[in-house]
């Protein structure tokens, strides 16, 4: 069967339809379905559960409960499907070797999704009936009972999870989809451009294969894991000369193939933004009854200043590094989580002192710092914020479950789809964006920013960077660029030049 991006193009070679018809004629869901796995003979039993679908594509292996069953498999060639109630860093190291995930809570902003998605990882979180008793080895979905190396199916478009194995089908990308997306690119124009969230030389490589502009997020925190946890675990707690030194080396060895593989593109690099229970298990003094409204992002940079002197000087020095190799980095920094100027002015003080040493290294590049827009006080102050930055982005997840009052971890699996059905909500406002309220404040968030400095850059780096709907209105409302998961940005180029067109 010809798809859709297929059969444009070669409408469009035939002479029988324009460019720009053909463009507008594709739906970004079949660009979608290009890109993902699917089940090769439809589902092999009778679904066992269901859940968000937080990562699309199909996948078949052995259950494997434990970071260690996991990395078993994998040395033995074999498929895992790795399953927890939910994941945080310390899981990244099995999530990276697995062939789908699975998971009792979260949604479609949770960790778990939002790795999965940037892996291409088939995902479905916030399953019913999911029980995981690692220590005992077994899963339960309601009377069923599941132990390491049983065969399970994963559909993470559909969002359901079956029992038994299954044949999954080949990806194969036909050259006309490239064809297609060029067109679409010549006739954006140049505007809304579309970057990429990556944490990573391999994840911007990809990236940049799909056609990304640049890196829009690097989550700095995602280069600490596994072997690496204990580096930021002691900068954050220890905070010693030798600690930070840590960090920093290991930073500039990541960034610098992060920049080499988005030589002469924009990479924007945030500052840690580690959530404590996450990054720091098992420490009583640092607990907190709501740790994602804790102490994150720039409230970090405030209490542990040297962490961010560390990171902006682990990013200069990266940079420096590949003006050495004769490269084209163009680095920037943000902070995350801002509140106000007061507070970005106090952080980005610390940060430009470190950045300054590295003038002459850097052949006189300058290193914007920018600030990241998350919460709704922020959004509404955004006016006040762009007099002290060089570029904001919007961070559309954290501002979506500030603004609603909703745990972007628990709601989605327990209240989301009941609003839904009752006409309570039109849609999962984690997947499409709330024009009524959130977007409301992104686009004030822009013009107020613009009537400060009316050339500012301003980006949007949620996941809503990779939905069509959402990508419409963030063209109305005057973004520069959206940066998504770098296997939806074949999507978001076809949804962003259509949004344009239109």
């Amino acid at each position: 069967m010809t798809s859709a991006v297929v059969a444009a193009v070669q409408a469009v070679e035939r002479g029988g339809l324009g460019r720009a018809e053909a463009v507008l004629g594709v739906a970004p869901g079949d660009v979608e379905d290009l890109l993902h796995a699917k089940l090769a003979d439809g589902p092999p039993a009778a679904v066992a559960a269901r859940g968000v679908a937080a990562s699309p594509g199909a996948a078949s292996g052995r259950v494997c409960l434990s970071v260690d069953a996991v990395l078993d498999a994998d040395d033995e060639g074999a498929p895992a499907v790795y399953i927890r109630p939910f994941t945080t860093p310390a899981d990244e190291v099995a999530m990276s070797a697995s062939a789908a995930i699975v998971t009792a809570k979260g949604g479609m902003a949770s960790h778990a999704a939002v790795i999965a998605r940037g892996w291409g990882i088939p995902a479905v979180v916030g399953v019913e009936g999911l029980t995981v008793d690692a220590d005992a080895g077994v899963a339960r979905l309601g009377d069923v009972e599941l132990r390491d190396g049983d065969e399970i199916t994963v559909d993470g478009a559909a969002g359901t999870v079956m029992l038994g194995g299954a044949e999954v089908g080949a990806v194969a990308i036909p050259d006309e989809l490239y064809t297609l997306l060029g067109w679409a690119d010549e006739l954006r124009g140049g505007r809304l451009a579309v970057r990429a969230n990556a944490d990573d030389a391999a994840s911007a490589r990809l990236a940049r294969s799909f056609g990304a502009a640049g890196v829009g997020l690097c989550r700095t925190e995602h280069m600490f894991l596994g072997e690496r946890l204990p580096i930021i675990q002691r900068a954050i707690t220890d905070g010693s000369p030798a600690a930070l030194d840590a960090l920093a080396e290991a930073q500039v060895e990541d960034l610098s193939g992060l920049l080499e593989a988005m030589d002469g593109l924009p990479v924007t690099v945030r500052l840690l933004d580690p959530p404590l229970h996450e990054f720091l298990p098992g420490q009583p003094e640092l607990a907190e009854e709501n740790p994602m409204l804790g102490v994150r992002g720039a409230r970090l940079g405030v209490l542990r200043p040297g962490l961010y002197r560390a990171q902006a000087k682990a990013a200069a020095e990266a940079a420096a590094r590949r003006v050495m190799a004769g490269g084209d980095p163009q680095v920037q920094i943000m902070i995350p989580l801002v509140v106000g100027s007061a507070e970005l002015a106090h952080v980005r003080t610390a940060v430009a002192e470190e950045l300054a040493a590295f003038d002459r290294r850097l052949g006189g590049r300058d290193i914007p710092v920018g600030a990241m827009i998350e919460t709704p006080r922020s959004a509404l102050g955004a006016a006040e914020i762009a007099d002290c930055a060089d570029f904001l982005s919007v961070g559309t997840n954290d501002l979506t479950q500030m603004a609603f009052g909703f745990s972007r971890d628990d709601i989605e699996a327990k209240i989301m789809r009941p609003y839904i059905d009752h006409g309570l909500l039109e849609a999962n406002p984690f997947e499409t964006l709330d024009v009524a309220g959130v977007g409301r404040l992104v686009a004030e968030a822009v013009a107020a920013a613009r009537t400060v400095r009316a050339g500012i850059e301003v980006g949007v780096c949620g996941e809503h960077g990779g939905d069509p709907a959402s990508i419409a209105f963030l063209a109305g409302a005057g973004v520069d660029y959206v940066s998504c998961s770098p296997h939806r940005v074949p999507v978001a180029r076809l949804a962003a030049a259509q949004a344009v067109i239109g």
